[in-house]
């Protein structure tokens, strides 16, 4: 391989794991402010979670091993660290590594056994050795060795180990899992991407995360990573753990969970534009919301409980809640009430229980129009897109052998992405702002204009986020309606157990609109109206009514 096009750094070292003066400690980041004293409780931010035969720690310390960085083009470089400060009696489970360009932000954990070691099957167990996965070897002062542990008959690997010489790792580096600890796991975000023009050929290198996500499931994620000549993404060698312990000690008491919520609420803002505002679901129902029944001329009206919506089931499209027949009523309750607004929290465990999500929906009446960009031009539609009653969220994510933040999910329409606390924008302390988009409420992690839709060709549907006084500070303007982990403790609404529609369905007359819109296009900017469709999410043309939170996939599903 040419040296002009790749430089690859290490430091001098007396041997794999000695490292030398030189090798600078990575910059780690860390929240805005201390994390507080949390209420005490059972093992919630105890820095150690038991699994069952297994106990584990988050190690979030680490000394850098090596790392190789282009010269040419915008593509990162990676680099690979050894988990540092592991306690006494746990053993690593395998090497971290993250985008170079990148704080130090991430996580492994580390294992012991919970069973007497005179057991005839341990938990954990030595390889028998090490395969090569790849190597780099330059003429410049740059060498790196991924290898890939031999887990003995009945155990797992759970990491690779990397080294800056060729020799292979001792084998006390780290410890495989007994197979029935286990569970399978998936890539997740690429980090590395090694094309073939170089004379090494090919590599690949992924975060991972389980294959079984969400709230019933157990699958632990390691939080190291995975590597391969080939881009199929196909992980066979490596595993995660699974958490046996059915007891979620881990989980945080209610108590614990304001706590949380109190130091990380995040305020959401809305467009200093924004006509449809939120509103808390009591005032919805106290100004004349009505419910349907297929069949019914008229609408019913509904308690400020919701005692009287259809309880359970799916959504069958039998029933519907709409906005007050009267125009006068109609309009009002079109426009919301921030004053009343609050946001609905479901907690419920991530991660097999070694973290939390904190989910906070918000409620809006009214779901306006959509504006549509193509290239630099910006048209504004009359109806395309409005529908009644609109639920958005976004999902906190904690860890639970800390209690810090790790991540925010943000929800934008029928997507949405997870977001590190190093790239959020803090607006008091460990709060995050949430910026919510004008007219749909998809909510976004910093102001300006988001299109969704084609990016290549620079056209979709705008989503414009801007701060006003418009805001909701969910840190204390908040009602935890869920929390299934703690059994009895937090009594569910009414109005959550309505699993069908909270507007009628809507169907829009698109053709005139987009019509109107290529007539006014450059003649090269322009489209069929059909091919202009398809470059639009389905929902802007006519949809089912929402359907409230417990009906979405991210109830008890992972957010994405």
């Amino acid at each position: 391989m040419s040296s002009g096009l790749w430089e690859c750094c290490k430091s001098s070292c007396s041997d794999d794991f000695q490292f030398g003066e030189l090798l600078q400690e990575p910059e780690p980041f860390s929240m805005p402010q201390p994390l507080p004293q949390w209420p005490k409780g059972k093992a919630f931010a105890t820095g150690k979670i038991r699994l069952g035969e297994l106990e584990v720690a988050q190690i979030t310390k680490f000394d850098k091993i090596w790392s190789c960085t282009p010269l040419l083009g915008s593509a990162s470089g990676v680099t690979f660290y050894r988990p540092s400060g592991v306690p006494a009696g746990y053993f690593s489970l395998g090497h971290y590594c993250q985008p170079s360009d990148q704080k130090l932000r991430g996580y492994v954990l580390a294992a012991k056994c919970t069973t007497s070691e005179e057991s005839s099957s341990l938990a954990l167990e030595k390889p028998l050795g090490y395969t090569l996965v790849w190597s780099e070897d330059t003429r410049r002062d740059g060498s790196g060795y991924i290898w890939l542990p031999n887990a003995p008959q009945g155990y797992k690997a759970m990491g690779f180990v990397v080294t800056t010489k060729s020799g292979q790792p001792d084998v006390e580096e780290v410890r495989c899992v007994r197979g029935d600890l286990t569970a399978s796991c998936e890539v997740d975000e690429i980090i590395f991407d090694r094309r073939a023009i170089f004379s090494s050929g090919k590599f690949y290198v992924w975060s991972t995360r389980a294959c079984e996500r969400g709230m019933l499931c157990r699958s632990v994620p390691v939080g190291t990573f995975y590597c391969s000549r080939d881009d199929s993404g196909e992980v066979s060698s490596i595993a995660c753990l699974r958490n046996l312990d059915s007891s979620l000690d881990a989980m945080p008491d209610l108590e614990q969970v304001h706590a949380l919520i109190h130091h990380y609420g995040p305020t959401l803002y809305f467009h200093p534009d924004e006509a449809y505002l939120p509103s808390s679901v009591s005032w919805f129902f106290n100004n004349g919301s009505l419910l349907y029944k297929e069949g019914m001329d008229k609408g019913v009206e509904i308690d400020s409980h919701g005692s009287i919506l259809p309880s359970g089931g799916w959504n069958d499209g039998e029933f519907w809640l709409d906005l007050p027949a009267e125009e006068k009523w109609h309009e009002f309750v079109k426009s919301g009430s921030i004053e009343t607004a609050e946001l609905y929290v479901h907690v419920k465990p991530a991660s097999g229980g070694s973290f939390t999500d904190i989910a906070m929906w918000i409620f809006c009446p009214f779901n306006g129009p959509a504006t549509i960009q193509v290239a630099s031009f910006s048209f504004p539609l009359t109806a395309i897109g409005e529908h009644v009653g609109d639920w958005e969220h976004y999902t906190l994510r904690v860890s639970n052998f800390s209690g810090e933040l790790q991540s925010i999910y943000y929800s934008e329409h029928s997507g949405g992405r997870w977001v590190d606390a190093s790239e959020l924008e803090f607006v008091d302390g460990n709060k995050a702002a949430v910026y919510a988009s004008r007219n749909g409420h998809a909510s976004f992690p910093h102001e300006g204009c988001y299109i969704q839709g084609s990016s290549t060709l620079g056209i979709g549907a705008t989503n414009d986020c801007a701060k006003s006084d418009y805001s909701v500070d969910s840190s204390s303007r908040y009602r935890v309606v869920a929390a299934e982990y703690l059994g009895d403790v937090v009594v569910e609404p009414a109005w959550l157990q309505y699993m069908r529609e909270w507007g009628p369905t809507v169907v829009y007359s698109s053709g005139s609109e987009l019509e109107k819109i290529l007539n006014n296009l450059p003649f090269f900017l322009r489209f069929s109206v059909e091919s202009f469709v398809e470059l639009f999410p389905t929902e802007l043309y006519g949809e089912e009514g929402p359907t409230g939170p417990k009906e979405k996939d991210n109830w008890l599903g992972d957010e994405r």
